[in-house]
């Protein structure tokens, strides 16, 4: 079957097919990462939301391109293992704002000095310049994906 994709198009499926595959290998490192903690990924990601400002459970699934299904899902896995708590929030009295216990916290900066030995090194690997033209690509196209509607049918 021939593809009708321009060479734009090819481009920037071969850089989306890239993205999607360092995807995965950040998600297996991040759980690498989390696991001496007994956290994933997942888990790591909801506690650093809670960490970086109170934010109901659906302000940290926009954040972080989740749904707040997903997010909540595991946030009362956290609040169940005492690594943190709901607190009232003054702006809408339903949803409930995150915030991490001594316990999360913890648990947070043990998974957080890890990674900072981790991405030090891929920092250096990598080089700064080049990290920080990369990361201009990927927010630009994030952007237009997320104007850009995907065709139906």
């Amino acid at each position: 079957m021939k593809s009708d994709r321009t060479p734009a198009g090819d481009a920037f499926a071969a850089f989306a097919i890239s993205v999607l595959r360092l995807a995965g290998h950040l998600q297996n490192a991040g759980d690498a990462l989390a696991k001496p903690t007994g956290q994933t990924s997942a888990r790591w990601q909801v506690l650093a939301a809670a960490d970086h400002a109170p934010m109901s459970v659906a302000d940290a699934g926009r954040a972080l391109g989740m749904t707040r299904q997903g997010v909540q899902r595991i946030a009362d896995l956290l609040e169940k293992d005492g690594l943190i708590l709901y607190a009232d929030n003054p702006a809408h009295q339903r949803a409930k704002l995150m915030a991490l216990t001594e316990s999360g916290k913890a648990a947070l900066a043990a998974i957080q000095a890890r990674q900072a030995v981790w991405a030090n090194a891929l920092g250096e690997i990598l080089g700064k310049k080049e990290i920080a033209e990369a990361t201009h690509t990927v927010i630009a196209a994030l952007q237009a994906v997320e104007k850009q509607s995907v065709p139906e049918g």
